[in-house]
């Protein structure tokens, strides 16, 4: 069969270096046994998960490439849809990793996605855009979000590698960045994870205020022990200083 023909409107750009892409597999931690792959393709990826004899499934939205993989992979468990609108507890009713060269156009919905699902999901290797990789992994600065704050609470993040664009098909703008997260050891948050959540979205939600400024809307408790957090910027705050930073919300 042709390959398949890649799709503008799915943000599909498939890899076609065989050696990045088991270097990427190679990236799942050795006690790892069930894997979730995200947007196969052809299935460069696929083709190391299945030698390496993990219980691997993969969900593609893409009926060309569903085809194309059946016909290449006949024991391969495909779920045929959209990754976003699956009930992942219900669907996969145990922990796994998530492995993927993930479409641009919806790579930060899904990591939030993953945070909601963050108990069930132990593990994520993935390609993403550059900018949102190094996003993802900033500890600090003007690149660090929403996202990172809520994904760097439960998981160990780390930048792999860079991936130029020449070795895609079709070839994308911008280059690729390889993450590996994996959960830490934090099992719940010491404050409420709804509360902690509003105001980190409120912290950036004008990023360039002060935090004094942009909790305006909340009311602080005890405001004197976060007097040294106040006058900073969302941007340059631990996960621990939103913690401490919500425990002083009503």
């Amino acid at each position: 069969m042709k390959d398949v023909r890649a799709k503008k409107h799915l943000g599909q750009h498939f890899l076609n270096d065989e050696t990045i892409a088991f270097n990427i597999t190679k990236l799942l931690n050795n006690n790892t046994r069930n894997v979730v792959e995200i947007g196969p393709g052809m299935g460069i990826l696929t083709q190391f998960l299945v030698k390496n004899d993990y219980k691997t499934e993969v969900i593609e939205i893409d009926t060309e490439s569903v085809f194309y993989l059946r016909l290449n992979y006949p024991k391969l468990d495909i779920h045929e849809g959209d990754f976003l609108q699956i009930n992942l507890k219900k669907k996969y009713p145990y922990n796994f990793s998530l492995i993927g060269n993930f479409p641009y156009n919806i790579s930060s919905q899904i990591l939030f996605k993953v945070f909601e699902n963050k108990d069930q999901i132990h593990e994520i290797v993935g390609m993403f855009q550059k900018e949102v990789a190094e996003r993802v992994t900033s500890k600090k600065g003007k690149k660090r979000g929403i996202l990172s704050v809520f994904l760097q609470t439960f998981y160990d993040i780390e930048y792999c590698f860079t991936v130029n664009e020449d070795v895609f098909n079709p070839a994308p703008k911008v280059k690729s960045g390889v993450i590996k997260l994996v959960r830490n050891e934090r099992k719940k948050l010491s404050v409420d994870e709804k509360k902690f959540k509003r105001v980190v979205k409120a912290g950036f939600h004008q990023k360039r205020k002060t935090l004094k400024n942009a909790l305006k809307p909340f009311k602080l408790i005890n405001e004197s022990k976060i007097a040294n957090l106040l006058p900073l910027r969302a941007e340059q705050l631990t996960v621990d200083d939103f913690i401490r930073l919500t425990n002083h919300v009503q």
